[in-house]
């Protein structure tokens, strides 16, 4: 009797370790959020996640326009910042 809780004991703790193991290696999903940052005295848009820039512009207004636009196709946010980095606005397109 005493072996059997043992083996159920290890089996247990295999089985939760096996669960934790798998949570932990299984692949968030990607974002398509449009982050609309201060860069090199211009703007750019920029996706969540990435370092890569999207595309460069001389004013904020037109990265708006170009992040509003990618948002809307991949059903995304528009996170604009101000200059200091900091955020401005958040616009929802879901």
């Amino acid at each position: 009797m005493a072996n059997t809780n043992k083996s159920n004991f290890w089996l247990d703790l295999l089985s939760q370790f096996v669960e934790l193991f798998l949570k932990s290696t299984t692949k968030r999903k990607q974002t398509y959020h449009q982050h609309v940052v201060p860069y090199d005295n211009r703007w750019a848009v920029r996706r969540e996640g990435n370092k890569r820039i999207t595309s460069k512009h001389k004013l904020q207004d037109t990265a708006i326009k170009k992040a509003k636009q990618l948002a809307r196709k991949y059903k995304a946010d528009v996170i604009i910042h101000r200059q200091d980095g900091t955020i401005r606005d958040r616009i929802n397109y879901d």
